[in-house]
């Protein structure tokens, strides 16, 4: 019973020490100028599931300015004069960091120095988006690998290829915020990969109804998810309209999913953009539930469903649904 549970212990203490260094809070050592601002105030922020919180704050003074709290180190954070303007991405690491922060539009003329990652990140900007296998190659154990491949190709992968680059990160990075979310997300996008049935679920309508997309089977549905917010939707609206009432009255129709967060933005754009189908939303902006049990990582996306409730295609748009609908009705 002893060697029982010394061995239970054991495997126990491995088991925290790989997840603390990943969950260790440390203390900022975060020190920077604004030269266009003598006063006023800096806000930090902390990035979590594609949305920027406000965690602290610090007054300039004479223009300089300095953070000493404790936080994840190496992570993600933002750095605004307003919390309502997008902020400066900004990879922080437990040693000391100074950053020359412009105030002016886009932070262009911005400087860090100290911070290993921040140069990944911005060397990975200013190569264009390369290749993610061969960036995870580069930089196996940064925190910037496992961002990048959390927030800018896990909607364009696979839940195989997904899975492969997950086990191409380092060990260290294995038990971060960003990695077991994208471990959580491999089995959902293989539940609803085509060939599979579609996931059901309900939602509120704008005039405050619950509908279910099940509902609606019996037809071909497009499940559309977008947003007010989303200039690229906006822009695929007309194509989805012209399609809706070209193949309405032969069994189409599509069952609008928004992630808007403002009721009346979401309606104005309902009517702004004629958007004559069923829509829903929880206005939860990315933690809407039926984005997240679709694996919806950006928007615009869609899934194609047969009249079984069959999924038989995703992320369709312009010419390729065009081709897709024109295919299924020909051959009815």
């Amino acid at each position: 019973m002893k060697k029982q549970l010394l061995k239970w212990l054991a495997a126990h203490a491995l088991l925290l020490a790989a997840v603390l260094p990943a969950l260790a809070q440390q203390n900022l050592q975060l020190s920077g100028t604004s030269p266009a601002l003598s006063s006023g105030k800096v806000y930090l922020q902390k990035f979590h599931n594609k949305m920027f919180r406000t965690i602290d704050s610090a007054n300039i003074e004479n223009g300089k300015f300095r953070f000493g709290s404790r936080v994840e180190l190496p992570e993600l954070y933002g750095l605004t004069f307003d919390q309502k303007r997008s902020p400066y991405y900004i990879f922080l690491e437990a040693k000391p960091i100074t950053v020359q922060l412009d105030s002016a539009a886009r932070y262009r003329a911005t400087r860090v120095t100290g911070s290993v990652s921040q140069d990944i990140f911005l060397a990975y900007r200013e190569a264009g988006d390369p290749e993610i296998g061969a960036f995870i190659k580069a930089h196996p154990a940064s925190i910037v690998a496992a961002y990048v491949l959390y927030r800018e190709w896990s909607y364009r992968l696979s839940p195989e290829q997904l899975s492969t680059h997950i086990g191409q990160l380092d060990p260290s990075l294995q038990q971060t915020a960003y990695v077991t979310t994208l471990k959580a997300l491999v089995p959902v996008l293989q539940a609803v990969q085509p060939g599979n049935r579609a996931r059901d679920f309900s939602g509120t309508t704008p005039e405050g109804r619950t509908i279910r997309l099940s509902d609606h089977f019996g037809k071909y549905v497009l499940i559309d998810f977008w947003a007010s917010w989303c200039p690229p939707c906006r822009a695929e609206n007309p194509n989805v309209v012209r399609l809706f009432q070209k193949y309405r009255s032969k069994g189409f129709s599509v069952f609008g999913v928004s992630l808007d967060r403002d009721k009346d933005s979401w309606v104005k754009a309902i009517r702004d953009d004629k958007l004559d189908w069923p829509q829903v939303s929880d206005l939860q902006f990315w933690n809407s539930a039926p984005a997240k049990l679709y694996g919806v990582r950006a928007i615009p996306a869609n899934v194609l469903i047969d009249p079984n409730g069959v999924i038989i295609a995703r992320n369709l748009y312009g010419a390729e649904l065009e081709k897709k609908l024109a295919e299924v009705f020909s051959a009815k």
